[in-house]
């Protein structure tokens, strides 16, 4: 299961490269011996990242609505598209690892900057989860193509779009740092909870009434697992915008 691999695909080569870039950046002067021209240098590369991870998260976006897309229309080529454009889900962390670890290499940011570049460091990781939990779902809906549709699906649709409504809300709230629009988004994933909690009920159900419902049923109950991750980590980026809008860590979903 893709739950269990690195972050990315190739922790190996992000790894390299963040060390290669802490050895060139050695006899790098620091921030405080470049004077003036530190504070530009810093808040430039702190937007640029910032901007990566906001393309990041859009590229998620629109993975998830792509995959509940191809299982509604039973689209087995839809659904491959989207297993294959993961990779540029993960090539984007990477990217925005590496500038992150060049940063602080260079710029030697303290306090509130190096909050903030760490914080972005995790909103990536976990749109790349997100991302895989997208080409997740549509591995089920290839295999579901072929299908007669298990009573329309349930609530999978439903918890699909839900679930790219709260990215973007996430992505709204990471742009300005908005500590309410966070909380907000949090509160969201309420919802993705109880369309899980029917969904299992309902399909269980349909699987204990007829035994010919069991595999269709066992993929959707793997593709709703699927889009409820989705929004718990959506609720762990709000924590993150929570942190760095007051810096105090707090669970938004005990």
């Amino acid at each position: 299961m893709d739950e269990q691999r690195s972050p990315g695909g190739t922790g190996d080569d992000v790894g390299a490269q963040i060390a290669s870039i802490l050895d060139e950046a050695s006899g790098a002067p620091s921030a405080g011996a470049t004077g003036q021209t530190a504070r530009p240098t810093l808040d430039r590369e702190e937007g640029e990242i910032k901007d990566n991870v906001l393309r990041m998260g859009s590229l998620v976006e629109d993975q998830i609505l792509a995959a509940i897309d191809a299982l509604v229309s039973h689209d087995a080529e839809k659904a491959l598209a989207v297993i294959v454009a993961d990779g540029r889900i993960n090539e984007a962390q990477r990217h925005v690892t590496t500038l992150i670890a060049k940063t602080i290499a260079t710029q030697q940011p303290v306090a509130r900057d190096l909050r903030f570049l760490l914080s972005l460091d995790h909103v990536a990781y976990e749109l790349e989860r997100i991302g895989d939990h997208a080409s997740s779902v549509a591995k089920q809906a290839r295999r579901l193509a072929p299908e007669p549709p298990l009573e329309h699906f349930v609530h999978l649709p439903s918890m699909g779009r839900l679930g790219a409504q709260l990215v973007h809300g996430i992505l709204r709230a990471l742009v300005d740092i908005d500590e309410g629009v966070a909380r907000q988004v949090a509160a969201g994933d309420d919802e993705i909870d109880n369309l899980y909690h029917r969904t299992f009920e309902e399909v269980l159900d349909l699987m204990r009434a007829d035994p010919a419902n069991v595999e269709r049923g066992a993929r959707i109950l793997l593709a709703a697992h699927y889009l409820e991750r989705i929004g718990d980590r959506v609720t762990n980026i709000a924590e993150d915008v929570v942190y760095l809008a007051s810096g105090e860590v707090e669970d938004l979903n005990p």
